[in-house]
């Protein structure tokens, strides 16, 4: 059994809730999100789960879309639009459903599915555990923008321990995908989970450290908070360096958003 599987599947049903009550209306609201809509990013989450799924049951499918999304991006259509074109009008309540019906039927495979299958993806192949932790990733850090929106501040699991891990894991990645040389010694976390316990990676080094919130941890390696909005505690160049562009997604290098430009609608904005 898969547990990950399982969390993303409360991940997912925890926004569906937040969002199973707006309007029509509301799905067209802009996030701070490069200005995302909540159609934008319910539309992004399903069909990059469905081609997770298909990488889980065809891998040949899987190529011949990955195929189709290079040659589109390489002609000039941007992934907004091919993702707009992939869903084919579905919006609003009827994308919310559709969204929901399928993250609930896939995370039932990925749940019984071997562990340590390679599948494919965009880059390297990667395991069944990593393919669904990702999709927990992704929606944990695209919910963000919308309880931001919505002016909700979400209540977190431990669950999000999966998302730490990835961002403990993805040290190397973040200095690898900006062509820097990985630095030798790996900071010190020390982190508070949701529920009160510490969990812990790397040596102790007092002066190479990162100590705080397992949430405000995750938001910075999601790049959904800029660190000097969050009150983690970075100790030392290496510590400073990796949490000023951590990044524990796949694609090309991106820059973290800009101090104050992300935050909870109706609450004081951190940057002021």
């Amino acid at each position: 059994m898969i547990q990950q599987a399982y969390d993303f599947r409360d991940e997912s049903e925890e926004l569906y809730r937040l969002i199973e009550s707006i309007s029509d209306e509301d799905f067209e609201r802009n996030s701070q999100f490069k200005d995302w809509t909540i159609n934008d990013v319910l539309g992004h989450l399903h069909m990059w789960n469905w081609a997770a799924d298909l990488s889980l049951k065809d891998n040949d499918g899987f190529m011949d879309f990955i195929e189709k999304l290079k040659t589109d991006l390489m002609s000039g259509v941007s992934l907004r639009k091919f993702e707009n074109n992939w869903l084919d009008g579905l919006k609003n309540k009827e994308l919310l459903k559709e969204w929901r019906r399928f993250f609930l039927e896939m995370s039932e495979r990925f749940v019984v599915a071997e562990p340590k299958l390679r599948v494919k993806w965009m880059g390297p192949d990667m395991s069944v555990l990593s393919s669904i932790t990702a999709r927990l990733m992704e929606t944990w850090a695209h919910g963000q923008e919308v309880y931001d929106l919505m002016g909700v501040v979400r209540v977190n699991k431990d669950r999000i321990k999966n998302i730490s891990v990835l961002g403990i894991n993805t040290f190397g990645w973040t200095y690898i995908v900006r062509t820097m040389e990985v630095p030798s010694e790996k900071p010190h976390v020390k982190l508070i989970a949701p529920s009160g316990e510490t969990w812990e990676w790397n040596e102790t080094n007092a002066n190479n450290s990162i100590e705080g919130l397992a949430e405000e941890f995750c938001q910075v390696v999601t790049q959904v908070r800029n660190i000097t909005d969050t009150k983690l505690k970075v100790n030392g160049e290496i510590a400073n360096q990796w949490m000023s562009m951590a990044q524990c997604f796949a694609g090309p290098p991106e820059t973290p958003p800009a101090k104050g430009t992300r935050f909870t609608t109706g609450t004081s904005s951190p940057g002021k």
